[in-house]
């Protein structure tokens, strides 16, 4: 059984169970809870319903919450001499009685600021980190369910520590999303002493954790995990649930056939609260991923025509015979390429025999080939097809395309094409977040996203500001006629700013792009660091290394998420760290979050962004006017108010088009469970 997605974007409750005594036929508790608070996702509204929430949603970002939260966080902070004076017992003891008070469910707004003043007191003391008053203003949001927009650099691990340990206080469990296994690993096991002050446990999940060691995980006050680990759990406790649907359903399972049904090698104890970092990437980067639990379904007939599908296909030309879309990454085959293809395949055997199989057989093809690229949207490792992140630049290694596609990007390959997979279970992570009883989370970048993150979600979003002023130098961006004059452009800026000995981040867009620019730095030569989805393993110690004197890294999207660049010395009084933006990314607020590499807590620091007109945003996006543009510079630099209009009208539409798909998979959810209700839940 293994765990697959879709590249192509579409679509547990933890904490400690409780002591007591049970009888020795009764199911573990989690089983139990899991199965009470068995809750399906908020199905979208419709007619009315739907406009009303609309402009409910234009609405909620209007609410002046920023002033009311810095307000309480003041009084937060007049708490300080009282809990400074404490004992240590004390201050236990304090701790106890307020996990009481929340584990009944009977708080107030002054129990909740009482809580993060005692927690910020015991962040003191065990980790020498006092969160300050905007800190503890985002706390506070998070408490009332609010997405936070913090800016980098302003100790966003610190801030979930205190509506985690509100939330582990009230005995169902939290779940604290992190972006990899390695920040899930290390935020557990760093903030422990803190949790453990508090009366609370912690756990962690990563990849290849067995499954007593992810119920231990799961059964702690406070898990961290990735989103992907747990919707994958979630899917694997249902397949063990199997039909059951609720608390009767299992209690006439174990009267007629005796033994634990499944119940007992559930991991998870249901679906209560999450926080989550880096939230916009979870929440809508890849929010339309669907998680998959396949089987292997070996096939050897398809196997072979999956192969055949690649050789036919690379005698095809494009435009004669088909049409590739690249804004919706599609490929369609003209009339003569259907009569081409008939053509091809007669006397071939089998599938290629019916016109609509070997039609799509050579479309999966083409796209493979024309969609799907070396460097871009996967790689190659040890003679398998690994798939990357485009969104963050990480590797996937456990997880395949659907439909046949992996399949068809191994042919195209020359590789040995696996086996096809059956579905045995599938989520969507849009889907699997909005199952919680209550999440919220935190982001240097969620203000673009406001209204849909109300409207999917239910999440007010609120900013919350920098706790020094914010000094960063934004310089106009530069844009090219041609891709090689913007790396010759890139190369001679890295040059001037590294002669300074001020440190220099480059973020690219695909793993390509980094080996290309690699390549001409080695040519100069300058020395520097390459962090992408092949060098991923020592990510955290060449991020963190960024910031020294002199230092060049080159790096995919990955470098703006989870590990904090710090000056070394002399660079602030020296500028501090340049950061180059290569592209535009599809989202601007992917862009902003490696501007905000630079300038953290009141550093000094610099971003500019080298973009070309051949780049992939307006090809797909404003093809005639890029076209046009292009033509007209040639290799020329022609940056200006008009170049920046044409990329920012890529980049809406690039946008829109998200949000479009990311709404039709809400739907097609929607419908499947109203309409195939009959043949049990997917997920």
């Amino acid at each position: 059984m293994s765990v697959t997605t879709n590249q192509q974007r579409m679509p547990s409750d933890s904490g400690s169970i409780q002591s007591a005594l049970t009888p020795a036929w009764a199911a573990p508790v989690g089983a139990w809870r899991m199965l009470a608070q068995r809750r399906d996702a908020p199905k979208l509204p419709k007619g009315l319903d739907a406009a009303w929430d609309t402009g409910v949603g234009l609405f909620v970002p209007m609410v002046p919450r920023r002033a009311r939260y810095l307000r309480r966080a003041e009084r937060v902070l007049t708490m300080e001499d009282e809990y400074h004076g404490l004992a240590e017992s004390a201050l236990r003891d304090q701790a106890a009685e307020l996990r009481s008070v929340f584990r009944l469910g009977r708080e107030e707004v002054a129990d909740v600021d009482r809580a993060l003043a005692l927690v910020r007191e015991v962040s003191r003391r065990e980790l020498g980190m006092e969160p300050y008053r905007e800190q503890v203003a985002a706390a506070v949001a998070m408490v009332e369910g609010c997405l936070v927009e913090l800016a980098t650099g302003e100790g966003k691990t610190l801030v979930a520590t205190m509506p985690a340990v509100i939330a582990g206080w009230r005995g169902r469990g939290c779940h604290v999303m992190t972006v990899n296994d390695y920040l899930a690993k290390r935020d557990a096991n760093g903030l422990r002493k803190l949790y453990s002050a508090c009366g609370l446990n912690v756990g962690w999940v990563e990849g290849q954790m067995p499954p007593p060691d992810r119920k231990r995980a799961y059964d702690a006050d406070i898990t961290y995990c990735t989103n992907k680990e747990a919707a994958a759990d979630y899917l694997r406790d249902r397949l063990q649930l199997g039909r059951m649907r609720g608390l009767t359903d299992a209690l006439v399972q174990k009267i007629n056939h005796g033994g634990m049904s499944g119940l007992d090698r559930l991991v998870m104890r249901g679906l209560e609260n999450a926080i989550i970092d880096e939230a916009d990437s979870l929440l809508i980067d890849e929010a339309v991923t669907p998680l998959i639990i396949s089987t292997e379904a070996p096939n050897a007939e398809q196997d072979r025509a999956f192969e055949q599908a690649a050789q036919l296909a690379s005698r095809m030309n494009a435009e004669e015979h088909y049409k590739v879309n690249l804004r919706y990454r599609d490929a369609d085959l003209t009339r003569a390429g259907k009569l081409f293809t008939a053509e091809l395949c007669d006397g071939l055997p089998g599938v290629w025999q019916s016109p609509r199989m070997r039609d799509e057989l050579i479309v999966q093809a083409i796209t493979a080939r024309e969609l799907f690229l070396n460097g871009q949207q996967y790689v190659v490792q040890d003679g398998k097809v690994v798939i990357v992140d485009e969104s963050t630049g990480r590797l996937m290694p456990d997880r395949s395309w659907r439909h046949g596609l992996h399949q068809a990007v191994e042919a195209k390959e020359n590789l040995e094409v696996s086996p096809a997979k059956d579905t045995m279970a599938r989520v969507s992570f849009q889907r699997f977040f909005r199952m919680y009883r209550q999440i919220c989370g935190m982001t240097g970048t969620a203000w673009e996203a406001r209204h849909e993150l109300w409207q999917v979600y239910k999440l007010p979003s609120v900013r919350i500001p920098t706790h020094m002023p914010c000094i960063r130098i934004q310089h106009q961006e530069r844009v090219f006629g041609s891709s090689e004059a913007r790396w010759v452009a890139v190369v001679e800026e890295i040059k001037r700013v590294h002669k300074s000995g001020r440190p220099v981040l480059v973020g690219t867009r695909s793993v390509e792009a980094s080996e290309k620019l690699s390549s001409m730095l080695n040519a100069v030569p300058l020395k520097h660091e390459v962090l992408n989805a092949v060098r991923h393993e020592e990510e955290a110690t060449i991020v963190e290394q960024a910031g020294q004197p002199g230092r060049i890294t080159v790096a995919t999207n990955m470098a703006g998420r989870g590990t904090d660049i710090k000056l070394g010395p002399g660079i602030a009084e020296a500028g501090g760290l340049h950061v180059v933006s290569t592209d535009r990314n599809e989202s601007g607020r992917i862009d902003r979050q490696l501007y905000g590499r630079a300038g953290r807590q009141g550093d000094p620091g610099s971003a500019i962004a080298f973009i070309s007109l051949e780049d992939e945003l307006v090809s797909k996006y404003v093809q005639r006017a890029g076209r046009r543009a292009a033509r007209r510079a040639g290799d020329r630099e022609v940056s200006g108010s008009g170049m920046n209009r044409l990329f920012n009208r890529a980049q809406q539409r690039a946008q829109r088009l998200a949000r479009k798909q990311r709404k039709s998979v809400l739907k097609s959810d929607d419908w499947m469970e109203e309409n195939l209700g009959f043949a049990g839940r997917e997920h």
